[in-house]
């Protein structure tokens, strides 16, 4: 088991964003956070990735207790994020932005040693090969379609080599024609990496193709959780969160 949430709960202001939510997530598994806005999907990642704390309840990595900790405490326990708006450097080039982010994760460098080494090159440009941006690499993200940044977003994610990987609707903004091919790419590059990914996601195509396990939140309680097609046969999840759309 690599992560537990235990009863979590979340307030702001008497709404309620969390209501003890509980489950457990199993190493190697891709699944899928779905809910309508409001819901309480984008509070639970944020409390697992210590962006909120919780009012109650508590969060477990791999046996160990992270409720109290802050982002980047749980970044080097081995927790990674990507944001529905991706945070890059737009001035510099794809090749800076992976060098920079697998260099903010390294605890062993010190202010004084540079970023730019052989070795960091190397890991930067195995990544940009796997999900596809060798081409891009020496263009400055400013310069790139909504698409491709978002695979820059998820490839700098994966310089820190993180055990959990959450993705914050991988494919908003995302063309038609580009959400499938992204996907596919984001997909095929983890093969080869041993990480959990839990990917928060609108579109339910994506969902039944891609997760391998489906959890729906309603009112900032979990609704339902299974297998995709259970899941989103579920009348609840239909009514509450699909609209009908299965």
């Amino acid at each position: 088991m690599i992560l537990a949430a235990k009863s979590l709960s979340k307030h702001f202001d008497g709404v309620v964003a969390a209501e003890n939510v509980t489950i457990e997530i199993g190493a190697g598994e891709r699944v899928g956070l779905i809910g309508s806005n409001g819901a309480g999907k984008t509070t639970f990642v944020n409390m697992i990735t210590g962006y909120l704390k919780p009012d109650a309840g508590a969060i477990e990595l791999e046996g160990t207790d992270i409720t109290a900790l802050g982002p980047r405490e749980i970044e080097r326990l081995g927790v990674a994020r990507s944001f529905q708006i991706p945070q890059l450097c737009a001035e510099m080039s794809v090749l800076d932005n992976m060098i920079v982010a697998g260099a903010c994760g390294d605890e062993a460098l010190s202010f004084w040693q540079p970023a730019h080494t052989e070795a960091a090159r190397g890991r930067a440009l195995a990544l940009l090969e796997r999900f596809a941006l060798t081409p891009h690499a020496e263009r400055r993200v400013a310069e790139l379609p909504g698409g491709v940044r978002k695979l820059l977003d998820i490839a700098m994610s994966l310089t820190r080599r993180p055990r959990l990987l959450l993705l914050d609707e991988p494919t908003s903004g995302v063309s038609v024609d580009e959400k499938f091919p992204m996907m596919e790419t984001v997909m095929n590059a983890l093969g080869s990496e041993a990480t959990t990914v839990l990917f928060v996601e609108h579109d339910m195509e994506i969902v039944n193709r891609y997760a391998s396990r489906v959890v729906a939140f309603y009112s900032g309680r979990i609704l339902a959780d299974g297998a995709p097609a259970t899941v989103l046969a579920d009348a609840e999840v239909r009514r509450h969160v699909t609209g009908g759309r299965g």
